[in-house]
């Protein structure tokens, strides 16, 4: 058995196919692991829900920003931006059936065993295992339950933009999702900048990666994310980057988690988003 990581896939069906042929995947034997975002801007949104979920207990995906946003347009609690491209999920005749097993996706998985912990963006800084695992149980059991179109017309908004345990509400959940969905840049004191995406070197002065924050509490854990496609493909102080722009007209990279020697594979993609989008 292999288990393998793959980045944002972004609707891009034809690239993950080309990359699990790469791979020799096996769906009866191996497994994938998906940094989120399915879905959006690329052209097969409704494919790839379709691809991944029919792969069953041989995919593992969290849940992403895109991911997010498609449930909240699809309930009706967003309007669609510029350069979305969901409309063949909404359109669908199994629309309700993809979307219902969207929404049940983790916000975080963690394997003890593997020692891989994956996550669309990041950890905050203040947060170790315990406390990231359990603050994602909670905004998962809201986005699982009948307040879930609540959850979703709370959801957007950059505050509050630090994590404190005394906070309650949507508050509380909505730093939780920025920290595992947005996340790129915080201060040292874990407070987060969600408006740069740029290369770090680039960042405004006080800003700094977020797995590079003196004193990260969850530097000991194998971390996989997607989510910063300027960052590339790579091992940063630990942690597994993977977003390799694959809409853009990057690559789309995967990494074997279960093997020490950790290749690394990827496959090049068309351009199929404008980069201001």
């Amino acid at each position: 058995m292999a288990i393998y990581a793959i980045g944002d896939v972004q609707g891009c069906l034809a690239p993950v196919l080309a990359l699990l042929d790469r791979l020799g995947f096996d769906p009866a034997r191996d497994q994938l692991w998906f940094t989120g975002d399915l879905v959006n801007r690329g052209p097969q949104s409704a494919d790839v829900l379709r691809f991944v979920k029919g792969l069953g207990e041989g995919a593992v995906t969290v849940l992403g920003n895109h991911d997010l946003h498609l449930l909240a347009v699809a309930g009706g609690h967003a309007p669609r931006q510029r350069g979305d491209t969901v409309e063949d999920i909404l359109s669908a005749p199994d629309r309700d059936a993809l979307l219902r097993w969207l929404r049940r996706r983790p916000l975080l998985h963690h394997d003890a065993t593997l020692g891989f912990l994956l996550v669309h963006a990041g950890l905050l800084p203040q947060w170790d295992l315990g406390e990231a695992r359990a603050v994602a149980a909670e905004a998962e059991q809201v986005l699982r339950s009948d307040d879930s179109p609540m959850f979703f017309d709370q959801m957007y908004g950059d505050l509050p933009d630090y994590w404190h345990r005394s906070l309650t509400g949507w508050d509380r959940l909505r730093v939780a999702v920025n920290a595992f969905t947005r996340l790129r840049y915080c201060d040292a004191e874990g407070r987060m900048d969600l408006r740069f995406n740029g290369p770090p070197g680039t960042q405004p002065a006080g800003l700094l990666p977020w797995f590079e924050v003196p004193g990260r509490k969850s530097r000991s854990l194998g971390i996989v994310f997607g989510h910063w496609s300027t960052l590339g493909a790579g091992v940063r102080n630990g942690a597994v980057a993977l977003d390799s722009g694959c809409v853009w007209g990057g690559s789309l990279t995967a990494t074997r988690l279960d093997n020490a020697s950790r290749a690394w594979i990827s496959v090049p993609c068309d351009r199929q988003a404008r980069p201001s989008a």
